[in-house]
């Protein structure tokens, strides 16, 4: 008979927002994005509380992101454009992703994946379909993403866009599934969402030609 304690149930998280004690918020920038400090406290998985921590959190909008898939011709769309955060990457700073955005007050993530397939890629989404939704970074960030597939006719589609506005210049790619597998086995594709929602697609793929 094993000494080792029962597991705890994972069916829902043992702690809430109100086993955390909020001492101190304080902006240390504000731009395009917020940066703060705060001071907390929170509750301990074996009783009493946590000594008082500083934690720095990068609050962003929620994002979207959606995959576009023509499931006649087995073609995926990717989007190709200058990354900030990427500029010191040994390969470059330019990267396929999926088609994304940001969600503004009001929107909906759904409204949200359809506007950006036609900005980012001159694309009508047919379908929407939810894949998930997750944190890319909680340990320093408030950013959660929506994840979809948008199903569509990719026939007509290519060239560059994007808003002058925001200073997008977006390449449009349409590329068989197998050359966006090759890639991404190559390690060419190497941002979450365009991992996620490739290696969903890899296994739903059958299932949604099978509905041809």
């Amino acid at each position: 008979m094993s000494d080792s304690p029962e597991a705890p149930s994972l069916a829902a998280a043992p702690f809430t927002r109100a086993d955390v004690e909020l001492v101190e918020r304080r902006c240390l920038h504000q731009g395009f994005f917020r940066l703060e400090a705060l001071q907390l406290r929170h509750r301990l998985f074996e009783g009493g509380w946590s000594g008082t921590m500083t934690r720095e959190v990068h609050r962003r909008h929620d994002a979207v992101g959606v995959l576009l898939y023509d499931v006649e011709r087995d073609a995926v769309v990717l989007v190709e454009q200058f990354r900030a955060g990427a500029l010191e990457d040994p390969a470059s700073p330019w990267k396929l992703e999926v088609v994304a955005g940001l969600v503004e007050e009001g929107e909906s993530p759904a409204e949200v994946a359809r506007r950006e397939a036609m900005e980012e890629a001159g694309a009508r989404v047919e379908t929407l379909i939810p894949l998930h939704a997750y944190y890319p970074s909680p340990g320093a960030c408030d950013e959660r993403v929506s994840l979809f597939c948008g199903l569509l006719d990719s026939e007509g589609l290519g060239g560059v866009h994007g808003l002058d506005e925001e200073h997008e210049d977006i390449r449009v790619h349409v590329l068989p599934f197998a050359r966006a597998w090759e890639l991404l086995q190559a390690g060419r594709l190497d941002n979450a969402m365009c991992l996620i929602a490739l290696y969903w697609l890899a296994g739903e793929r059958a299932s949604l030609r099978a509905r041809r």
